[in-house]
């Protein structure tokens, strides 16, 4: 039953996996990442903060995090929060594993997951991340596609289910059209709330954010950002 739930879950994944071949460095890299902090899904869920090599007092979950610009940040700015970092490209998880290397190894509060995100959420206990981050997502922008974003009501029930309460689930797109998507789902499932009282709320960038390669190309090409923050209730 569990690997039918596995086939099913990662059936829903439709980014690429494999981009450009690896250096060898890279690749080295990337090994000692996973060696270390990869986590493995053939137990029963524990409580997350126990998957850290050191106490943390909370944990957060990264989603498609790219090249890893955000997450590396949030490391360094909170070190007794545990981290996890999902990335089922493998050049992205390549690009955090040269950066933690060139930083002298992997940190005590990062663990990484290079698989499906959803199957990671269905595995984890309820109630026990204190914030989801989601920037950048794949767009799909043919309105035929939009089936495929990974924001949707069985996703969110996701989300729902491992926050706790007041915990946050932040998002981050210069697609209009998936900003107004995820505004829609977000107002229409009962366990989220939108954090906004002014435009600066999702105009401007969320407190530390050191930008991405990504959101630098789409200010170049004139797209604007849009930062939203939801409130688990």
């Amino acid at each position: 039953m569990a690997e039918e739930r596995r086939k099913r879950a990662t059936e829903a994944f439709f980014g690429r996996r494999h981009g450009k071949r690896l250096r060898p460095k890279q690749d080295a890299a990337l090994s000692a990442l996973l060696d270390h902090s990869l986590i493995k899904l053939n137990v029963a869920s524990p409580d997350p903060a126990t998957l850290f090599s050191k106490p943390v007092e909370q944990v957060r979950l990264e989603i498609g995090f790219g090249g890893g610009e955000h997450l590396l940040k949030e490391l360094t700015r909170f070190p007794g929060t545990g981290f996890i970092g999902v990335e089922p490209f493998v050049n992205g998880m390549a690009k955090l594993a040269s950066a933690v290397d060139e930083e002298g190894g992997v940190p005590a509060n990062l663990r990484v997951y290079n698989d499906d995100a959803t199957v990671l959420l269905d595995w984890l206990p309820e109630a026990s991340i204190a914030g989801i981050d989601l920037f950048y997502p794949d767009p799909w922008p043919k309105k035929k596609h939009w089936k495929r974003r990974f924001v949707n009501r069985v996703n969110l029930d996701r989300f729902a289910r491992v926050l706790k309460p007041g915990a946050r689930f932040r998002f981050a797109s210069d697609i209009d059209t998936y900003v107004d998507w995820t505004l829609q789902h977000c107002e229409a499932h009962p366990a989220f709330c939108w954090q906004a009282e002014s435009a600066d709320d999702w105009r401007l960038a969320y407190d530390g954010w050191p930008g991405t390669r990504y959101e630098a190309k789409a200010i170049r090409e004139g797209r604007t950002p849009a930062y939203l923050t939801f409130l688990r209730v």
